[in-house]
């Protein structure tokens, strides 16, 4: 029996067009779920946008605070817990404490502003806050009562050199005291720190 030929002039396998159909079939597969992974993307852009909430603040701790329904971490710093000492002259004294009443001071009574689009693994905005014409995260690791933490770097060494606040004395510090407790570890807020928050924030349900 003859083979049929095709138009090309090439023969005509049944087999060739099986494939041919079935890579029909993947390739619209492959368009659909590209289309509907641009529509979650794009579902969870919203989550990457500026906030900057404003107003009066309750202080929590010395890195932390809410502000206009949204909880803040501040972000580049790491504070000592509210509920760890430090060491100073051979004896403890509440650091945390100390911490939170420091950026209480600088927060005064009047209006806090904040501006962050990042989020941590515990859903907290961190942010950079500002009273009263003073950044209050940079402040707060020039006066030795937080530790830089991905940024600050400058005033920590500063701080450092002029023995105050924590660097009186002899401390944990904030990561060192939570793993010691069993706390979860939370990622310095560098770069890398960012890129892990963002892959978190754009799988959340």
């Amino acid at each position: 029996m003859r083979q049929a030929w095709s138009a090309r002039g090439r023969r005509y396998h049944p087999r060739r067009r099986r494939r041919t159909l079935l890579r029909k079939i993947v390739d619209v597969g492959l368009a659909f779920a590209l289309l509907g992974g641009l529509a979650l993307v794009s579902a969870r852009l919203e989550r990457f946008s500026t906030i900057s909430p404003a107003g009066v603040a309750r202080i929590a701790d010395g890195d932390s605070l809410e502000l206009g329904g949204e909880r803040i971490r501040l972000r580049g710093i790491d504070a000592p817990e509210l509920a760890q000492t430090c060491r100073r002259q051979e004896a403890e004294y509440p650091c945390g404490r100390l911490a939170r009443d420091a950026l209480r001071k600088l927060a005064g009574s009047g209006r806090i502003s904040c501006e962050g689009w990042e989020r941590d693994r515990y859903d907290r905005l961190l942010a950079v806050c500002s009273a009263g014409g003073l950044e209050l995260n940079r402040e707060l690791v020039a006066l030795g009562w937080a530790v830089a933490y991905g940024g600050y770097r400058v005033e920590e060494a500063e701080a450092r050199a002029a023995r105050v606040g924590l660097w009186a004395g002899e401390f944990d510090t904030p990561g060192e005291w939570r793993k010691m407790r069993g706390a979860l570890s939370e990622a310095p807020h560098d770069l890398l720190g960012a890129m892990l928050n963002w892959l978190r924030q754009l799988i959340a349900l």
